[in-house]
């Protein structure tokens, strides 16, 4: 099924849930009720004024779809923006330093250290979660509880069915924060940007697509090889950026672990890992600092040192100069048309010549986000000589 077939289901499903959804005219003074990610009723007695996030990457979404401050409306979040993109949170922080430091750190919603009292004093009206920790939310009694308090919950989705799930959730979003028109322009822009790629791959026979194996946070762990995607998330993307991915063939589940045995033996044509900067919050990281604030130089020391590893610096791939890095956060972010555009051109240069990723994120920058697109978010090993 294309992504153009996928996206009008999507829309088609919108439309007919449209009757669940009532926009009011007075928006302050009328419910609001929705589906959400997780297709649950939603319904808020009047439009939110105070949200929780329950994690703070939610704001690479938010953020492109209002005009004005994104942060008017958000009373806290989870500080995981801060400890795995501090580049990505510095940004925010040089556009609106005093919402930054004020919002309160609620912690995970999903571990113990989540306070439903902070919740309760911050007379919060809507907590925002993942739809992929709906079982976790559920185990810990989360959702009864905020529930029991008045406070409602609803789910999105830009990580786990990210590409299924990215569109209806940005409309939901859209509604939540009252900015429907701008959601659709964002929208729009995804969409013809997706289309750039899967337009032309879906012209490439199976048999012209590259094995591709993913390596998720390459480096996190030292001396450890190698967590992957199935067909979700970056194993998604590389299937529609025109590749097989490699670890889709061995699980259909989220997150497979790969043996390094098992890659040399797959002998794919490109290695594809993600990374950021993690080194703050995790110092001991092997990892391609990608992000706002990467500098090259350092960067080529590190992607060296991951290509070379024992068994690594072996594989076809990495001795023809196909062993690239992307930004780790393109997997939970709505950006990840941008991962996909540069997919697409590793694996099909000829194909994709006049394709410009980075003019893409700049465009991105320029029309939606509040800050300009700088640093280093993809960068591939050298070739052996």
């Amino acid at each position: 099924m294309s992504l153009a077939t996928r996206i009008s289901g999507f829309l088609g499903a919108l439309a007919a849930s449209a009757t669940l959804i009532v926009s009011a005219t007075n928006a302050q003074a009328e419910a609001l009720t929705f589906t959400d990610i997780a297709g649950r009723e939603v319904t808020l007695q009047e439009m939110p004024d105070k949200i929780i996030l329950g994690e703070g990457r939610m704001m690479y979404g938010i953020t492109p779809l209002i005009e004005g401050n994104p942060f008017e409306k958000i009373v806290g979040w989870n500080n995981d923006l801060i400890l795995y993109d501090p580049d990505g949170f510095r940004q925010f922080e040089s556009v609106y330093p005093e919402d930054t430091a004020r919002l309160i750190n609620f912690g995970n919603p999903y571990a113990g250290d989540f306070s439903i009292e902070a919740v309760l004093e911050s007379e919060a009206d809507l907590v925002l979660l993942e739809s992929g920790s709906l079982f976790k939310a559920e185990e810990t009694g989360l959702m009864e509880k905020l529930g029991a308090a008045g406070v409602q919950v609803a789910f999105v989705d830009f990580r786990r069915n990210a590409t299924e799930n990215v569109v209806p959730s940005l409309l939901m979003l859209g509604r939540i924060f009252g900015e429907e028109k701008r959601a659709a322009e964002f929208i729009d822009f995804y969409i013809s940007q997706m289309r750039k790629v899967t337009n032309i791959i879906d012209t490439i026979p199976a048999e012209e697509r590259p094995l591709v194996v993913v390596e998720n946070a390459a480096g996190w762990q030292v001396d450890f090889c190698c967590w992957s995607f199935g067909p979700y998330n970056y194993g998604r993307f590389v299937e529609l950026a025109g590749g097989t991915n490699y670890a889709s063939s061995l699980a259909n589940a989220y997150s497979v672990t790969l043996s390094l045995e098992g890659i040399i033996e797959a002998n794919p044509a490109h290695v594809v890992a993600t990374g950021a900067n993690w080194s703050e919050a995790r110092p001991e990281v092997t990892s391609v600092l990608l992000g706002y604030d990467a500098e090259t130089e350092p960067n080529e020391a590190r992607i060296a040192a991951l290509a070379s590893r024992a068994g690594f610096a072996d594989l076809e791939a990495v001795k023809a100069g196909n062993y690239h890095v992307i930004f780790h956060q393109f997997y939970n972010s709505p950006y990840h048309f941008v991962a996909i555009q540069q997919l697409a051109k590793w694996f099909h240069p000829d194909d994709f010549e006049d394709l410009d990723p980075w003019a893409t994120f700049v465009e991105l920058h320029e029309r939606f986000l509040p800050f300009d697109a700088k640093g280093t978010f993809w960068m591939s090993a050298q070739a052996a000589d």
